[in-house]
Parts: structure tokens; C-alpha cells; sequence
């Protein structure tokens, strides 16, 4: 079964180790986007080599293609994609929520494939069972959420889906105990705190939560830093100070880290890094920078001159802007490569300032060169 243990705490920011049956996950640790079972553009041998400890794969994606009962006869989401260390899966509550039409009640979920437009639904029961046959170390409870940080956002909507979220928590809390005892196997389940942008709600939830069995917390609707800095103290001041906290969909800036890490979270994930690289858009220390733009076409030296990635290793921005303007699909797997790697490694410089206790002076120097004039992405 899953473990927790604090290696060093300061108000809410720690630093911590999530043992799993497939290994550890050192804390505060950014985890791999493996949303199809696969990190886009990177091969398992590349996600290993970049310091990845664990993925996050999302179960709704996997219930559609290529199905959790073939995932499970693979033996599951591990051996299936031919990565060995500790795995997550988010149960898709917002890619669910996100498609159009789609009808909830309190049974559940009702929706249309995206891919050959089949009517589907999803229950709290159907959600564990698909998670656990997909078989990942951890698993998140289905959850209700709504449109946030889309302008102003109504409040009664707001906790009449957080209700329904608790209800489907409780749901999901009595199928992963039954499918516990009849398959007996160490799987783990987070509750996701809902709440909006209303921090009274967050608190609601958060005491809900941590009312009941959970494993851990996701920490689910909250998809900016600025949100975090107000929303995260009165969630994680109030979930169980023993057991880890994941911030769900986060981690496309670094400010990202910074913020979670700061107040109290434990692990992240993001499809971010790898969507921007895609896009020619690279992590540097100093700032965001588009590696299509003119000025790189003759420019020989490295992306970012403290990276250790592959990418940077090896070759220059002259030769990656070239890839990018010429198509080639070898620039998209070396700049995800390079922005996995930046966000892995950051994590892991956060993580060791936090037992150095100088997070803050990391803090404020990173940022303040990240975040400064010479950015070219804002």
C-alpha cells in the first residue's frame, strides 16, 4: 500500500517520499503526462533518462482506446507501456465534463465518444473499476467540476457540483474497498477537492475529504498559480498533514512548482511542457523563448546553457530551428525532451532547496530571472 513519510516540514511547504509498490517518488516531483499511456514524443527509455519517477495516465482516454480490460491483461498500465516505476491515473471528470452534450445526474456521467461518437456512461463504480483493472499505483475518485477562471463563476453551480463530487467521492470510497477485498491488490485512491474559485468551498470540501479514508488528496480546478495562492492555504491547511497532496493538471510554468511546492503540495502533472515544445516554445533560465523566430538561424550555441538534457548536450539552437522550420518531426521529440527535463529538474532543485532550507532565495532568483524582460513567451 501506499506511504507517506515528511522528510522536513516549514508551515505548509514540505519535503517528502511517496512509496509505492513500484518504487518511490521523491517530493515535490513534477510526474509525467502520460495521458494515452505515453508521454507525447518520448520514448519510456527517454522518460527514464530525463529523471522522471512516475506517470499519470488518464483513465477515461484509456476506457476508450484501447480499453482497461486489455489493459489489464497486459498485466497493467505499467507493463503495458513498458515503464517500471510508480503510476497514476486521473479518472477524465474534466475531459469528461469538457465535451459537449454531455448530461450529469447523480448516477453519473453521460457522454459521447470522441472518437466514433458512441453514446458512454461513467459512474463512480465504473470509474474505480476501469482504474483498477488499468492498474496504476494510484488512482483519483471521479469527480464534478466546473469552468473556472473564465470570468465570474456562479456559486450555487459551483457547490451544487462539489456536492455531487462528494456524493461520487463516497461512491468511489465504498467500490475501491470492494474491489480491494476481491481482487487484493495494494492499489491507492485520492479524493479530489472541488470548490471553484470560492475559498469557503475549498475549505468545505478539503473537510469532507479529510473525513474520510483516503489515501491522498488530488487537488482538482484550480489552473493558476494566482488561484493557488489564494485557494491552496485553506485546502491544504485543512487536508491530513500524513498524506500527500497532488495538484492536478498543474505545472506548465514554473511558477506553478513554486506556488504548489510553497503550500503544501507534493506531486504535479501537466501536459504543458511537452504541448509547448511541440510548438517551438522551450524552457529556458532565462524565460520562455520560440525557437522559430530568426534570431536562432544562425545562432550555434545551446537552448539553455545549464540544462543536461539530451537536446542540450548534443545540439545547437541553429540546428532545432532548423528542424522546426523545415517540419521535421526530430525537433518536436528533442524540444520535449528539453522542456520534460527542465520541469523534472526544476522540481527536483525545489526539492533540495526545500531540505537546505533555502527555498526562498531559489525561489526568488529563479523567478526573477525567468520572469524577466528578456522572455519572449508571456
Amino acid at each position: 500500500m501506499l506511504k507517506f513519510e515528511i522528510e522536513k516540514q516549514k508551515g505548509l511547504m514540505r519535503a517528502g517520499v511517496i512509496r509505492t509498490a513500484h518504487g518511490e517518488i521523491k517530493t515535490p516531483a513534477f510526474v509525467g503526462a502520460a495521458t494515452r499511456a505515453s508521454v507525447k514524443a518520448l520514448s519510456v527509455r527517454q522518460m527514464r533518462e530525463l529523471g522522471l519517477s512516475a506517470v499519470l495516465a488518464n483513465a477515461y482516454h484509456l476506457v476508450l482506446a484501447p480499453g482497461s480490460e486489455l489493459v489489464r491483461e497486459a498485466g497493467g498500465l505499467g507493463k503495458f507501456m513498458g515503464w517500471e516505476g510508480p503510476t497514476f491515473t486521473d479518472s477524465g471528470g474534466f475531459q469528461i465534463m469538457s465535451l459537449p452534450g454531455v448530461r450529469v445526474s447523480e448516477e453519473g456521467v453521460e457522454f459521447k465518444s470522441h472518437i466514433n461518437g458512441d453514446k458512454l456512461t461513467m459512474t463512480p463504480e465504473s470509474s474505480m473499476r476501469a482504474q483498477w483493472e488499468i492498474g496504476a499505483d494510484i488512482h483519483m475518485a471521479l469527480d464534478c467540476p466546473v469552468g473556472y477562471g473564465e470570468g465570474e463563476v456562479d456559486f450555487e453551480a459551483t457547490r451544487e457540483a462539489m456536492g455531487r463530487t462528494h456524493v461520487w467521492a463516497e461512491r468511489c470510497l465504498a467500490e475501491h474497498e470492494r474491489l480491494a477485498g476481491e481482487w487484493g491488490e495494494g492499489q491507492a485512491l485520492y479524493g479530489v477537492v472541488q470548490g471553484g474559485d470560492f475559498a469557503d468551498l475549498r475549505r468545505e470540501s478539503a473537510e469532507f475529504l479529510a473525513a474520510r479514508e483516503f489515501d491522498g488528496f488530488g487537488i482538482g480546478g484550480m489552473y493558476s498559480a494566482a488561484a493557488g495562492k489564494e485557494l491552496l492555504p485553506p485546502t491544504n491547511g485543512i487536508l491530513p498533514v500524513g498524506k500527500p497532496r497532488h495538484w492536478l493538471g498543474m505545472g506548465q510554468e514554473p511558477v506553478d512548482l513554486f506556488v504548489g511546492a510553497e503550500l503544501g503540495c507534493d506531486t504535479f502533472d501537466c501536459v504543458g511542457p511537452t504541448r509547448m515544445a511541440r510548438n517551438g516554445a522551450l524552457y529556458t533560465a532565462r524565460g520562455r523563448v520560440n525557437i522559430r523566430n530568426a534570431k536562432y538561424r544562425a545562432d550555434f550555441g545551446v537552448v539553455d546553457e545549464g540544462c543536461d538534457c539530451e537536446c542540450c548536450k548534443n545540439y545547437n539552437t541553429a540546428y532545432l530551428h532548423h528542424l522546426f522550420k523545415v517540419d521535421e518531426i526530430t525537433g518536436k521529440v528533442l524540444a520535449s525532451i528539453h522542456n520534460e527535463r527542465f520541469v523534472v529538474r526544476l522540481a527536483g532543485q525545489i526539492r533540495e532547496a526545500i531540505l537546505a532550507d533555502r527555498f526562498e532565495s531559489l525561489r526568488d532568483e529563479f523567478l526573477g530571472k525567468y520572469y524577466g524582460k528578456n522572455n519572449e513567451v508571456t
